[in-house]
């Protein structure tokens, strides 16, 4: 792109509406996600996940597992790169069908209603939008939206999702009157919450960890607090949050744009596999019917990718 010299700020946002959101979904996803927002949309996906614990019948179920109160830096390695894998190689790849085939067999081992399935995926579609649009150094252009919602129907068609949404306003539409009906109190969900709040936490010295679990709250919007019982964080939490990541927002704007794609194996909050994974490996077993699945070759995290 613009042959030796340096990208500009804004070249793959033109980059990108040079690309047709239909076709090169795939492309699109991966020029925003892994060079353009890494950062947003890995806490994008992470409020996102969050967010799914205050429907009760997904937040009573994931406390019934206890992957994410005993395990919680597993189950948060796992699923980040099992979605990593697919952005990174792509639905028809060897890699991407493990990592699928993988989403499915541990889905299937639980009794999950499609509208849940249905609502997960649109947090993947929405979240990272509102996210972006509050927080990013720029807002989502259409093209990408529309590639968006082309890339998670098409992960939904791959799940086996009934009825996914087509374009994003349909996404949103979802998503917002799933949460309208659905949102509301369960013991297991709120100690599932408490267990993600607290992983967060742990990713920084100790001194620290109070302060993220506020700062945390501070990010949740009243429908969330009200589901989980939280008491509503105060203006001045909420002002000093928001406003730093603005000023984070406005000073990424003034860098200089990546040179190199950022990959969510590539974070510091993935800690589970310092010598490597197999993407067949990944996950849970729940049963002893789920096992047999290809396991591809393993490499190391960061290595060129084959």
């Amino acid at each position: 792109m613009n042959g030796g010299n340096a990208v500009k700020r804004y070249d793959r946002l033109k980059e990108i509406r040079r690309l047709d959101p239909e076709w090169d979904f795939l492309e699109i996803y991966r020029l925003t996600a892994t060079y353009e927002f890494p950062w947003d949309i890995t806490r994008a996906l992470e409020l996102a996940l969050y967010r799914t614990y205050a429907v009760p019948s997904i937040g009573r179920l994931l406390a019934e597992t206890a992957e994410l109160t005993d395990r919680s830096q597993k189950r948060y390695d796992d699923t980040a790169l099992l979605l990593d894998t697919v952005v990174e190689h792509g639905f028809d790849s060897d890699l991407g069908r493990t990592a699928i085939r993988r989403i499915n067999q541990m889905h299937r081992s639980y009794d999950i209603s499609n509208d849940d399935m249905r609502y997960v995926l649109c947090t993947f579609v929405v979240v990272p939008k509102r996210w972006i649009d509050s927080y990013g150094w720029r807002r989502l252009s259409d093209h990408e939206l529309r590639a968006f919602a082309v890339y998670y129907r098409t992960l939904g068609a791959h799940m086996g999702i009934k009825d996914v949404p087509q374009t994003f306003e349909e996404f949103e539409r979802t998503l917002d009157t799933y949460e309208d009906e659905h949102f509301g109190w369960d013991e297991g969900a709120r100690g599932v919450s408490d267990a993600t709040l607290a992983l967060m936490g742990s990713w920084y010295p100790g001194p620290l960890a109070p302060v993220v679990r506020k700062a945390s709250l501070a990010l949740l919007d009243d429908a969330l607090l009200r589901a989980f019982r939280y008491e509503r964080p105060g203006p001045v939490a909420r002002h000093l949050t928001r406003g730093a990541l603005r000023l984070r927002a406005r000073a990424v704007r003034l860098l200089p744009p990546r040179s190199t794609a950022h990959y969510a194996r590539q974070n510091p909050e993935i800690k589970g596999y310092p010598d490597g994974y197999e993407v067949g490996e990944l996950g849970t077993f729940p049963t002893s019917g789920v096992g047999g699945c290809p396991i591809p070759h393993k490499r190391r995290p960061g290595a060129p990718v084959e």
